[in-house]
């Protein structure tokens, strides 16, 4: 029995010593396999597929350019012109300029005649029947129509007296020895007669007598491209009491 149970023990040895072996072997087999899997792509990169390289490798695209930035907006510049004249009258520049540009104006082409060909023996002139009747007929001329008012300053005005009569000084105003300016709003007509005399500002004392005195006043006619015009203008009648 002993001897029976040593020989089924040595039967198991021997038969746990072979699946070691055998396992062993099969773990050598597939690590040498695995080995030359990893190491035949490195020592050979002409057997990897060269599909899957080129798309591993190529990197993508750059991404597009940003859009120009926009044009800057143009810079408007006002320039304020403030015109010399004021009421009627030439008033001396406020600055004098440095450089003083010339204009030249460019000469107009020549004029050419209206007419049709082959017209012109019959009396008309070389331009044809209707280039004669423009070149023969004299134009119109047209004549710009005079402003119906035009407002002038006192002392323009003062200039055109032609009869002043003075305004006798109120006996009230004088006892209280008020003086001072009157100032009125007249308009001179074409023949220079006063109208529309109206009060301004000034002393009640004192308007009255203003008012009288102007009413007779008499101005040389305002003449506007040699035809008379009704003028607006302000008259100043001062008081003043003697020493």
């Amino acid at each position: 029995m002993f001897e029976d149970s040593t020989f089924e023990s040595a039967g198991r040895i021997n038969k746990a010593s072979k699946s070691r072996y055998w396992m062993l072997v099969t773990f050598i087999t597939n690590g040498s396999v695995l080995l030359l899997l990893i190491l035949i792509p490195l020592i050979y990169p002409e057997a990897l597929p060269k599909n899957s390289m080129i798309t591993a490798l190529t990197l993508p695209p750059p991404p597009p350019p940003p859009p120009p930035p926009p044009p800057p907006p143009e810079v408007v510049h006002v320039v304020h012109v403030q015109s010399e004249m004021m009421n009627n009258q030439l008033v001396a520049p406020t600055k004098i300029p440095k450089d003083i540009k010339q204009v030249s104006e460019k000469e107009a082409p020549p004029s050419q005649g209206f007419g049709v060909a082959g017209m012109e023996g019959l009396g008309g002139s070389a331009g044809g029947v209707i280039g004669g009747i423009f070149n023969g007929a004299s134009i119109p001329k047209v004549k710009a129509q005079a402003p119906q008012k035009v407002a002038i300053s006192g002392g323009v005005a003062a200039g055109m007296i032609l009869q002043k009569t003075v305004p006798s000084y109120p006996a009230i105003a004088k006892a209280a020895r008020v003086q001072g300016t009157v100032v009125l709003q007249a308009t001179i007509s074409k023949t220079g007669t006063i109208e529309n005399l109206r009060v301004i500002s000034g002393n009640a004392m004192l308007q009255s007598s203003a008012l009288d005195a102007v009413r007779s006043w008499r101005y040389r006619p305002y003449l506007l491209n040699g035809e008379p015009v009704e003028v607006e203008t302000t008259v100043n009648v001062v008081f003043t009491l003697g020493s």
